[in-house]
């Protein structure tokens, strides 16, 4: 089993729809499943205990942080280290993983889109409100572009079309201006910030009524953008999972913004590939929502290969 090193801090995120997910997959002894985005190993725990030791795991993570709280989670399971494999890696490179480890195709494969509360905790990377290093908001610090450089470099109209068409955010033209405003003075380089100029930005009247913090939107537009996220999964819809997929075999997708949902939604409509086991979203209980509240938002779209 291959880890990260990284930080020793121990992680906080719970699986979401952790049941659903589980019962979805439809998991028996021997089978290959990927778990795309493995964050820190609170899915693939429960895979491996159903795929057992003749079972393979493959679990990806763009983020070093990430991969390396899932090591030391299926560490624990006493697990023997052939038939779990951990690499720092998109799921759209899944093509590349498969050749490496000699496989040809899966039975099985997890996405889950969303942010940890690892993530948002991690001080240096600019993910959480709170959070006082440079804004960076890459997976994979290794590759990209960081968020402060974005801010920086691209044009109003840029930063606009990324706040509407990433953030759906309705100040999206305001905000792009003040923040083209104020680099020619402050450059943004935090999070407070870039709270702080788009508060400067959007209506008193907006600002008083609203009910999360005022740059949620922007946060994520741009993370997106850094991260290319959209790209990756539009790759992973189109051109992977058709390719990796055995007849037969599901994908599971836990997306958590409509825009994420409006492409799973759209691909998994394709009947000449896909027969969709969701025709309406699986959504968090109402225990699960008191318990985890990072859940609410979270929809899973379930299909199977024709």
């Amino acid at each position: 089993m291959s880890g990260m090193s990284g930080d020793q801090k121990r992680p906080v995120h719970l699986p979401v729809l952790l049941r659903e997910v589980i019962e979805q997959l439809d998991l028996t002894p021997g089978l290959v499943v990927v778990d795309g985005t493995v964050g820190a190993g609170g899915h693939s725990q429960h895979i491996l205990q159903r795929i057992g030791a003749e079972g393979t795991l493959i679990g990806l993570d763009r983020d070093a942080m990430m991969l390396n709280f899932a090591g030391e989670k299926l560490e624990l399971e006493k697990l023997s280290a052939g038939q779990c494999h951990l690499r720092q890696a998109s799921y759209a490179e899944l093509p590349a993983v498969l050749e490496e480890l000699e496989l040809e195709s899966i039975d099985r494969i997890l996405l889950d889109l969303g942010l940890s509360s690892d993530q948002l905790g991690d001080d240096e990377r600019g993910f959480g409100f709170e959070s006082t290093g440079e804004l960076d908001l890459r997976f994979d610090i290794r590759t990209g572009v960081p968020a402060w450089k974005l801010l920086e470099t691209l044009s109003e109209s840029e930063l606009c079309e990324i706040l509407e068409i990433y953030g759906e955010e309705r100040f999206s033209q305001r905000i792009a201006s003040e923040l083209v405003k104020q680099r020619k003075t402050a450059p943004i380089r935090t999070a407070a910030e870039l709270i702080k100029a788009v508060q400067q930005a959007i209506p008193s009247k907006a600002l008083a009524s609203a009910r999360k913090n005022p740059a949620t939107r922007v946060f994520q537009a741009l993370r997106i953008a850094a991260n290319q996220e959209l790209k990756q999964l539009e790759i992973m819809l189109e051109s992977v999972l058709p390719q990796v997929l055995k007849p037969g075999g599901r994908a599971a997708i836990i997306s958590f913004h409509s825009l994420e949902d409006r492409l799973v939604k759209q691909a998994f409509k394709n009947q000449a590939i896909w027969k969709n086991l969701t025709p309406k979203p699986i959504i968090a209980t109402q225990a699960e929502q008191r318990v985890n509240p990072r859940c609410r938002t979270a929809k899973l779209r379930v299909a199977m290969k024709t």
